[in-house]
């Protein structure tokens, strides 16, 4: 289902959910502020295609923000999910095909457990390093302020650590 004006659909969804809420910001700028991490995304409304209603397989609605570029996110009830962006070196087909700011997180933590292993494996840790960097560039190119997790990575030498060509 698409509706006349996505601006009015976007912001009448996220004041049911329990997770996102809408934050101030330019007149023609959508603000959206996700709860479990505290990260917001911002977009000018003018860059949106369309809005379509979606079901997903629990039959819980969410919506699928389609934008003129071809960028996508999905807000679902408590995240807003977006696509990584393809990594060299990386099978994106082995990710899935939507994640989240909060994954970020979790890979930063896979990271810190193989790296406090007796006998760090090089291939685990430069493959979590290309997903980490992912799913950040897949975060920064829908709009996620991120600059704090940027600074993640320098916290890790082997995130520093790029391959000679």
């Amino acid at each position: 289902m698409t509706m006349a004006n996505p601006q009015m659909l976007i912001t009448e969804y996220i004041t049911q959910t329990s997770g996102l809420e809408l934050r101030t910001g330019p007149m023609d700028e959508l603000v959206i502020f996700q709860r479990i991490d505290s990260k917001t995304i911002r977009f000018p409304v003018q860059t949106i295609e369309e809005v379509l209603t979606r079901i997903d397989a629990d039959g819980r609605n969410f919506l699928q923000v389609n934008f003129l570029d071809g960028r996508k996110i999905l807000l679902t009830e408590k995240l807003i999910g977006f696509k990584p962006i393809e990594t060299k070196g990386l099978d994106l087909k082995k990710l899935p095909k939507v994640v989240t700011t909060p994954d970020l997180v979790s890979v930063v933590e896979a990271l810190e457990e193989s790296l406090s292993a007796n006998n760090p494996r090089d291939e685990e840790v430069e493959v979590l390093r290309r997903v980490f960097e992912a799913v950040l560039a897949g975060a920064k190119a829908v709009g996620f302020e991120i600059e704090a997790e940027k600074g993640w990575a320098n916290s890790f030498p082997a995130f520093r650590r790029r391959p000679s060509a």
